[in-house]
C-alpha cells in the first residue's frame, strides 16, 4: 500500500473557497480500535460550503479536511476491532461521539470534516464505532450520499414520532434532505408535498413521485396553499423545513395540529420579523431541530434502505477529487438536482 495519499484541506475560511488546498500527506496508521479506509467516493453538503467560507455556526476548525460524508473500503483494522473486516464496504458517521438516544454537546462536537478530518482524500483512519456497513444494494458513489443528508431526513420523519402510511410530508426545494425526504415518505406510503422555484424541477419531484408541486416564486404564500391540498384543510403532519429563516412562517401557516416541523437548514433569508414560540403554541405543533443522527439510527437506515431497494438520486455531473473546488462551486451555483459527489481513485 502506498505510504502517501492526496487531500484536500480547508486552511482558512474564504467566500470564494480560494482558502482550500489540494496536497500530498502520509497516509495514516492503524491504532488498535481503527480502521483504515480506502475512500471511492465522497458527497458535498451545504454545511461544507459554509465551513469552506466561515458561515459555518457550530464547531469545527481549520486546518480541517473537509466533508463528512464518506463511502469506501476497509483495507486494515486493528488488532481489537471485530466489527469490520479487510474488503467492507463502509460508510462514515457525520458526528462520530452520537453512538445511540439523544445528541448532547461532546457528540456534537464530534463532526467529520468540522472537528475531525473528512473525506476528501484517498485514506482515512476512524474508530470501530466511527463508522457502519454500507447497504448491500448501492454502489460506492450512491452510498457516500447517505451520512448527512439521508440520515437527518430519516431523522425529521422517524425519530420523534415515526411517518405512518397515509400522511402527509412537505419537502422544500430539490436538495439533498428534501430529496431524500420525498423517497423515505414514498417508500412508507405517505402524500408528498413538494415546494420549488423551478418549472424543469418540478417536473423532475412528479418523476421521483411527489403528489403535489407548489411553485413558491409563483405562489408566495405557499402554506396556505398546501394547506388546502390536504384532507379537510386539517394541514401537513411533517415539515421537512430547510429555509429557516425564509420558509418557516409559511410552514407554520399548513402544518397540522400535532403535526412536526423539522428545522434543519438556515438556507433562507427574511427581513420580515419572525414567527416565534407563541406561533409553535398557537399552532399546538412541535419545532424541532435535527442535528443529522445517531449511529443505531444510520444502522436501521441502511436495513430499511436495502428492504426497499432504494437508490439516492446522484446529481448528474460527477467530480474526480482534483475538480473538488469545481464541485463546490456548482453546488454554490445550485446548479445540481439531488447530490453533488466527488470519485475517489
Amino acid at each position: 500500500m502506498a505510504s502517501k495519499m492526496m487531500q484536500w484541506s480547508v486552511d482558512t475560511p474564504n467566500q470564494d473557497f480560494g482558502g482550500m488546498s489540494y496536497a500530498e500527506a502520509p497516509v495514516p496508521s492503524v491504532g488498535e480500535n481503527e480502521v483504515l479506509v480506502k475512500f471511492q467516493a465522497a458527497s458535498l453538503n451545504f454545511r461544507d460550503l459554509a465551513i469552506a467560507k466561515g458561515t459555518f455556526p457550530f464547531a469545527h476548525k481549520y486546518p480541517i479536511v473537509p466533508a463528512s460524508d464518506g463511502a469506501g473500503v476497509v483495507v486494515e483494522v486493528g488488532s481489537r476491532v471485530r466489527e469490520f473486516k479487510k474488503g467492507d464496504a463502509i460508510l462514515t458517521i457525520f458526528n462520530q461521539a452520537h453512538q445511540f438516544g439523544d445528541i448532547d454537546p461532546y457528540a456534537a462536537s464530534s463532526g467529520v470534516g468540522g472537528t475531525i478530518d473528512g473525506t476528501l482524500r484517498q485514506y482515512g483512519i476512524y474508530p470501530e464505532l466511527g463508522l457502519v456497513k454500507a447497504p448491500k444494494n448501492l454502489d460506492a458513489v450512491e452510498a457516500s450520499t447517505l451520512p448527512c443528508a439521508a440520515l437527518t431526513s430519516w431523522n425529521a420523519l422517524f425519530g420523534l414520532k415515526s411517518l405512518k402510511p397515509g400522511q402527509i410530508v412537505l419537502v422544500q426545494g430539490t436538495g439533498g434532505v428534501s430529496i431524500f425526504g420525498l423517497q423515505f415518505a414514498k417508500a412508507a406510503g405517505a402524500t408528498v408535498i413538494a415546494t420549488t422555484s423551478s418549472a424543469g424541477k418540478a417536473e423532475r419531484l412528479k418523476q421521483m413521485g411527489a403528489d403535489h408541486v407548489i411553485n413558491y416564486k409563483t405562489t408566495p404564500n405557499w402554506g396556505e396553499a398546501a394547506r388546502q391540498l390536504t384532507p379537510n384543510q386539517a394541514g401537513v403532519d411533517y415539515i421537512i423545513e430547510v429555509g429557516g429563516q425564509g420558509t418557516l412562517e409559511q410552514s407554520l401557516k399548513c402544518i397540522k395540529m400535532d403535526g412536526i416541523i423539522s428545522v434543519i437548514g438556515f438556507l433562507g433569508s427574511s427581513d420580515k420579523p419572525q414567527p416565534g414560540l407563541l406561533e409553535a403554541l398557537s399552532n399546538i405543533c412541535t419545532v424541532r431541530g435535527v442535528y443529522v443522527g445517531s449511529r443505531a439510527m444510520f444502522q436501521q437506515m441502511v436495513q430499511a434502505i436495502e428492504a426497499t431497494d432504494l437508490h439516492p438520486v446522484v446529481d448528474s455531473h460527477v467530480f474526480s477529487l482534483e475538480q473538488t473546488k469545481q464541485a463546490y462551486e456548482h453546488m454554490a451555483a445550485q446548479k445540481h438536482f439531488g447530490k453533488v459527489v466527488v470519485k475517489i481513485e
